[in-house]
């Protein structure tokens, strides 16, 4: 018995000793650090832009510190008279992606809006953030001082008479649920009732999705409305622009099918009317695009064939840090995963060490490593998709530039969907056919890289498009995020 009283006290003052924590060095509102980020492939500069106070603190007042070792960058504060570390987040970058291009290669400066978001410090800090060199060994490069009494700091709630806040789904206590705002996009006035509906089909296939789906409880979902001047979003391969709220585009970082806003200012003041930990923004598009960046924000259209496989495989990126699995399509980055170095995404390796593989514990028994699977004959199918898939866009790009009829636009996109639903219906039948289909094992191909780099299962909503799980690495790893925010 006594034992027992003392296993269960244990735990308890933990959490006293944990929430002591925050009550000596935190009060419950929010700290928004903005500052601009700029620089090419070999430089890089931060300047602090404003600091902001409101709201609660949306996050757990328990897990302060950031242990998952994952993304590029990190920040960290450190109580500035005790020069303990207090909090710390690890995230990803729009710039931290731009480094990897050919512009910034090519030696092409450019500037990023960006934001921290922290517990409000009773004293002043250090605000100090670290990045990740060529081998994956993160390094201070940019400090400042803090003190959370000046005067210039803007202390007030984000209301604008334009939006609507609508409540999808309330579980309990920020503090102790998973907290994620929906921003509308390219929503007109008018499509209000559409934004409401297209965001309860969403929160409604994100609860029939493993592992959200037994942890339905553990989540709030709030949608933020705000309308936009005009309908759908900027497609800069065809000519079109539009005027947005949060002015989100086609083509960033010039790979056709990504979607992501570089005006981080207005899309923070939208998702600051409510408590949140991760955002999503919602694409009135009809055509396929998204983007997902660990700790940033996720983008999805809403209105295309694959829009249930975008909203999940996008919160992947976003919310766990999980790396794409896929290779072969074409994307922004050059050598985006060095080779010969282990990347910290939990769901893809460069198998250093064949004998430890970092998912070591859930590799299925007597399966080789590396895993065969069925690849030649996969890839073989892959590429002759996506050379078909650059045609079938020319040509529905070519009649927008031209402003052909809607009629001719709209037969040109249900081509490319009807090919596209075919070519995944046959790669998935390749995969199905393997022996180790449903094994964990390390299976080469991953991280836009046809060798080199492995995943951990043939197939996982991180590898391939269409309806299907994640796999048992990146399950594993999603619950450990969402542990992380609960307690």
């Amino acid at each position: 018995m006594k034992m027992m009283a003392l296993l269960v006290l244990i735990p308890l003052i933990s959490l006293a000793q944990h929430n002591e924590d925050f009550e000596k060095y935190f009060i419950d509102k929010t700290m928004r650090i903005d500052y601009y980020h700029m620089g090419d492939s070999r430089t890089e500069q931060i300047t602090l832009d404003q600091i902001y106070q409101y709201g609660i603190w949306a996050g757990s007042r328990k897990n302060l510190l950031d242990n998952f070792n994952n993304g590029q960058y990190y920040a960290k504060i450190y109580d500035l008279q005790s020069g303990h570390l207090i909090f710390s987040k690890g995230y990803d970058t729009i710039f931290g992606e731009y480094q990897a291009s050919e512009k910034a290669i090519s030696g092409i400066k450019r500037t990023y809006h960006e934001s921290i978001l922290l517990p409000y410090p009773r004293n002043s800090i250090r605000f100090t953030l670290d990045r990740r060199d060529s081998l994956n060994v993160l390094h201070t490069f940019f400090s400042d001082t803090i003190n959370p009494q000046r005067i210039d700091i803007i202390r007030h709630e984000f209301t604008d008479p334009s939006v609507q806040v609508y409540k999808v789904k309330i579980s309990g206590n920020p503090h102790r649920k998973i907290d994620i705002v929906i921003l509308s996009e390219g929503y007109i006035s008018g499509e209000l009732d559409k934004f409401k509906s297209d965001s309860d089909k969403m929160a409604k296939i994100f609860f029939n999705q493993e592992p959200f789906k037994s942890r339905e409880s553990d989540f709030n979902i709030y949608a933020v409305f705000k309308p936009s001047a005009d309908s759908g979003i900027d497609e800069p391969r065809a000519g079109i622009f539009k005027q947005t709220a949060l002015s989100a585009s086609f083509n960033s970082l010039e790979s056709e099918r990504y979607v992501l806003t570089e005006d981080n200012k207005a899309m923070r003041d939208l998702a600051s009317h409510v408590p949140y930990d991760a955002i999503y923004i919602m694409i009135n598009h009809k055509r396929y695009g998204g983007g997902g960046i660990y700790n940033l924000f996720c983008t999805f259209t809403v209105d295309n064939q694959w829009c249930e496989y975008l909203f999940i495989h996008e919160f992947g990126h976003s919310f766990a840090g999980l790396a794409d699995e896929y290779y072969g399509s074409p994307v922004a980055y050059s050598d985006f995963y060095p080779q010969g170095i282990e990347p910290t995404a939990p769901n893809i390796t460069a198998l250093l060490d064949p004998d430890n593989v970092k998912w070591k514990a859930l590799v299925s028994e007597d399966v080789p490593i590396p895993t065969p699977w069925n690849k030649k004959e996969y890839d073989q199918l892959n590429f002759s998709w996506q050379e078909l898939r650059k045609k079938l866009n020319q040509i529905t790009r070519d009649l927008k530039r031209r402003a052909a009829s809607a009629e001719a636009i709209t037969a040109a996109e249900n081509n490319y969907d009807k090919h596209n639903k075919e070519a995944a219906e046959k790669m998935d039948a390749v995969i199905a056919e393997d022996p180790n289909r449903d094994k964990v094992g390390a299976f080469e191909g991953a991280g836009y890289a046809s060798t080199g780099l492995y995943r951990s299962m043939a197939d996982c909503i991180m590898f391939s498009v269409g309806h299907k799980p994640f796999c048992k690495v990146c399950t594993e790893s999603i619950h450990g995020i969402i542990d992380h925010y609960l307690e």
